[in-house]
């Protein structure tokens, strides 16, 4: 369940506040009102710092859960018995996610509605598939597509990562050396030059005035990391922070391919399972539109759409697309022509896929060698000022 954050106040006018779970807002707020609070403000409470480090393990978890429930549907178990039996592959959040769904699909639920009240946990495409299999009647190959989806996901996240892991270790490292250089060791033997009685040249003056500038505006550089971290937190936590976020990445000229290709991928994935389950083109993309987490992916599914609506074709629709990269738009239009569509929608997902990878995996190779030249650019013009300031000192000593 969602945690919220809430202020309130009782009977006499007393105000209180706190953080609970619920399923909605609404629903936090019938709670609230049955201990006689009266509710003031209810906000989605942003992820504790401990929650960064649990999302990788809801991730295994649910892949693990998502295996599990697909296994046992192709099996023949009822969804009750399914969800019973998949309990013992989770843990933690997760397993108490799946014990509330499990009741709520015995209450007479349906799964997909069941799934809503766990944002944290079942993304908007993990729910719209699973809806899309009960409304077709087969909702084995819903989840078996889901896990097949789930772990190509968490395979190029991977890959991904370890792409970009070592330039981002370099980075760090770098700037941490740099930094102990300026403020610590170069302020130090300054000063024993200084006592030495040496006159230090320029280049070691301008960089004393470096590290007394960084020295000064410390506290303002964690200000800033703080500021950050909470643009961050807005931007994840916000229906206005992710509309900002995800026009910053299709702004960014080295994320802009990246983002595209990652969403473009989704969309056609999600589409094409869509359409193998039996669901017409227009209502699958109205269930894209609904599954999509992105804003500016569900507008642009939305713009494609009303296209289709008006008689555009598919391909057509996604062409004129200023988000979507004109490989999906071509691809569509072949599977139009030749009767496959789905399968073509398959297709370009995994060429998409592919394709940022690679892109991926170029960003890290030039990142590399950049950060190396730039790095030691900086540790060998703190070097070159420690060593004229020495060659200073000794050319003094010998001096007549």
């Amino acid at each position: 369940m969602p945690r919220f954050t809430y202020e309130a106040v009782n009977h006499i006018g007393a105000r209180s506040s706190g953080t609970e779970r619920a399923d909605s807002e609404a629903a936090l707020t019938r709670q609230l009102e049955a201990r006689g609070l009266h509710t003031l403000d209810v906000t989605v409470a942003p992820p504790t710092p401990s929650a960064f480090w649990r999302a990788g393990r809801r991730r295994r978890d649910l892949l693990e859960l998502t295996r599990a429930i697909a296994s046992l549907l192709a099996a023949g178990l009822p969804l009750a018995r399914a969800l019973a039996a998949a309990r013992g592959v989770t843990s933690g959040e997760v397993r108490e996610a799946l014990d509330d769904v499990r009741a709520r699909v015995d209450r007479g639920d349906s799964l997909a509605a069941s799934l809503r009240g766990f944002p944290e946990h079942f993304s908007p495409v993990y729910i719209g598939l699973v809806h899309a299999g009960e409304r077709s009647g087969d909702l084995v190959t819903a989840y078996g597509r889901l896990s097949v989806q789930l772990e190509q996901a968490e395979q190029l996240r991977g890959r991904i990562l370890a792409a970009l892991l070592y330039p981002a270790l370099l980075a760090v490292a770098g700037a941490i050396a740099v930094v102990v250089l300026l403020v610590v060791v170069l302020p130090r033997f300054a000063t024993l030059l200084l006592d030495a009685g040496a006159a230090l040249p320029s280049s070691t003056r301008v960089l004393l005035a470096a590290s007394a500038v960084l020295s000064a505006l410390w506290p303002l550089l964690i200000v800033l990391a703080f500021a950050a971290a909470t643009t961050v937190v807005w931007m994840r936590r916000s229906d206005a922070g992710r509309t900002a976020g995800a026009r910053l990445l299709l702004a960014l000229p080295f994320a802009r391919t990246l983002r595209a290709q990652v969403l473009a991928a989704r969309v056609a994935r999600l589409l094409a399972a869509l359409l193998g389950g039996g669901a017409p083109l227009y209502t699958a993309l109205g269930d894209v539109h609904d599954a999509m987490a992105d804003p500016i992916a569900r507008e642009e599914v939305r713009s494609v759409r009303e296209r289709v609506r008006t008689g555009a074709s598919l391909g057509d629709a996604i062409a004129a697309s200023a988000v979507f990269p004109p490989l999906l738009a071509q691809l569509v239009s072949v599977g139009e022509a030749s009767a496959r569509l789905g399968a073509f929608l398959e297709k370009a997902a995994d060429l998409l896929d592919e394709r940022t990878e690679r892109s991926a995996q170029r960003l890290a190779t030039l990142a590399e060698p950049t950060l190396i030249v730039v790095l030691g650019g900086v540790v060998a013009l703190i070097a070159y000022a420690l060593l004229q300031a020495i060659y200073g000192i000794n050319a003094g000593s010998f001096a007549p």
